[in-house]
């Protein structure tokens, strides 16, 4: 396993992502659902190959998945995402050779 470097630019949400869920980034934690969590879950899944449902619903998995990003990226680990997951989330999951962890 290898760190993530930091973002050096925010990835927008738009043609070229690779997950099109929403363009929504809401603070997302436990219990949390809808569509934000979909694109969660499909970044999460680019980002660490973490093999989630993209089901919309942030449950213990989703949790997990998100505490082992947060490792590898070397960020606050609290199984939330809020905007410093986000942005490492969307510029890793967008990355050409992702996965990463």
């Amino acid at each position: 396993m290898h760190k993530l470097k930091v973002p050096t630019s925010v990835v927008t949400q738009g043609p070229d992502d690779v997950c099109n869920y929403t363009n929504s980034r809401p603070s997302l934690r436990l219990g949390a659902s809808g569509s934000a969590v979909q694109q969660a879950q499909c970044y999460l899944n680019r980002a660490i190959g973490a093999d989630l449902d993209e089901d919309g619903n942030f449950g213990r998995v989703t949790q997990s998945a998100t505490k082992d990003f947060q490792r590898c990226a070397d960020i606050t680990v609290d199984g939330r995402i809020g905007a410093q997951t986000w942005s490492f989330l969307s510029f890793w999951a967008n990355a050409p050779d992702a996965p990463f962890c």
